[in-house]
């Protein structure tokens, strides 16, 4: 039987794990490429057969996205699958309709037939929306499960932007290991703080052999969502969280109305800065598209190490990457901290860019005056540092959850901002989470 020729549209994430879940050793199949996008420098590179299988001896290729139109015109093809996250609706049918045009398949794989099932409790959390506050959420859980006595290990969404093959299962537990495994500044965004507060994290590209790694020190697994994607493992508990600062978002986007939808718990975050407005939206939309799931109101509120070097100050906001750039948020706690501790002006750094990180500003002009912490390479480390030292601001407001300070070299005072969960009205999340193990038991 001809096997069937499909591509597989990703981000070096979810892309990968359908593979290896749907494609790998599956003889009706035949992968001819992945594409990849949104992040940079993740394209031109081989999925190696070290992973891919009996069937692929030499790989699969990696190409820019750009290339579909060409691949399509090839004719030789019968399937597309998408398998990337945090994008709107109308963005995945106009995909849909390039490959509709040219006679394939267009196909998205449910959870159904992704999800991995674990043999200790799973909770799940999810977002909406990339910088709705998903990773603040986690913490928040991972405390409440510690500190009930549960041994609890984290597995992070996949962000396997090196080496493949080195990274096929990744495990964290010192800030040395973020050195041992060349971590990105998005990877460092996510872990660093998991890490501080003393968890042990797990992450890479073969999402099985990391969950049966990750059980063997665990009475509980939690699964940190990245890219408001589908879990990749059944969940005893799923947990999303919505912005009400993007009220809308919750049906605009892909997968994101997909997890309200089969959410047991949704956090409605950042009340304490949207409108009242904003906040009954969001919980219309979530009555509307799930009303079974249990709500809880919750902000992030900010601290701040120094608050006092901030008045009367030219200062330079950096805030975390993917939030401003395919997230589309226009400020985040950077700017919040500045305008509450009174900054005299907030530098716009686009004048001052330079390399990739000036690319950005053309590619997502939304982002506007603030700095998003970009850093998937050396280069870009660098290119960051160097826009920082032309900026020349007076102080360096850094409210990425990872401290820049441990890569790069900033020579104006330094103040972090952080951001954690808090629960709004009676606490409900030490109660919730107790039932899994509950049901676990009966």
């Amino acid at each position: 039987m001809k096997r069937r020729r499909i591509v597989i549209l990703g981000a070096g994430g979810r892309d990968f794990h359908n593979f290896n879940v749907c494609f790998r050793d599956n003889n009706e199949y035949e992968v001819v490429c992945f594409t990849a996008t949104q992040i940079p420098h993740i394209e031109n590179r081989t999925y190696p057969a070290e992973i891919a299988g009996k069937l692929y001896p030499r790989g699969i290729p990696i190409l820019p996205e750009q290339e579909l139109p060409r691949i399509l015109r090839s004719g030789d093809l019968d399937e597309v699958v998408f398998a990337y996250s945090d994008v709107s609706h109308e963005h995945v049918m106009h995909v849909a309709s390039a490959v509709l045009a040219a006679g394939c398949d267009f196909r998205i794989i449910g959870p159904g037939a992704t999800m991995i099932k674990g043999k200790v409790p799973i909770v799940a959390i999810l977002a909406v929306r990339t910088g709705a506050g998903k990773s603040p959420a986690t913490r928040k859980v991972t405390k409440l499960l510690r500190d009930s006595g549960k041994k609890v290990v984290i597995i992070r969404h996949p962000m396997p932007y090196g080496d493949l093959k080195k990274q096929t299962v990744q495990r964290f537990e010192k800030m040395e290991d973020l050195v041992l495994h060349d971590c990105t500044v998005e990877e460092r965004e996510e872990y660093e703080p998991h890490l501080e507060n003393g968890m042990i994290l797990f992450a890479g590209v073969d999402y099985e052999q990391i969950l049966r790694a990750a059980e063997k020190e665990a009475d509980v697994v939690v699964w940190d969502g990245g890219n408001n994607d589908m879990p990749f493992y059944a969940p005893d508990l799923s947990i999303v969280v919505a912005d009400a600062l993007r009220p809308d978002h919750g049906i605009k986007y892909h997968p994101g109305e997909t997890n309200v939808r089969a959410a047991d718990v949704v956090i409605v975050n950042k009340e304490d800065t949207a409108t009242p407005e904003s906040v009954k939206a969001v919980k219309d939309t979530v009555k509307l598209l799930n009303p079974n799931a249990e709500v809880i109101d919750a902000a992030s509120p900010i601290s701040v190490d120094k608050p006092e070097l901030i008045k009367d100050k030219r200062v330079l906001v950096i805030e975390d990457g993917p939030t401003l750039t395919h997230g589309g948020m226009t400020f985040g706690a950077g700017v919040v901290a500045a305008r509450k501790y009174g900054a005299k002006e907030l530098i716009d750094p686009r004048p001052f860019a330079v390399g990739e990180i000036k690319e950005s500003y053309v590619k997502y002009p939304a982002v506007g005056h603030l700095l998003p912490a970009l850093g998937y390479g050396a280069k870009q480390v660098s290119e960051l540092e160097a826009t920082i030292r032309a900026c020349d601001p007076e102080v360096v407001l850094i409210a990425t959850p990872a401290d820049l300070r441990r890569i790069i070299k900033v020579d104006k005072p330094v103040v972090r901002i952080r951001y954690e969960l808090e629960e709004l009205g009676p606490p409900k999340l030490e109660r919730i989470l107790s039932r899994i193990f509950q049901a676990r038991t009966l």
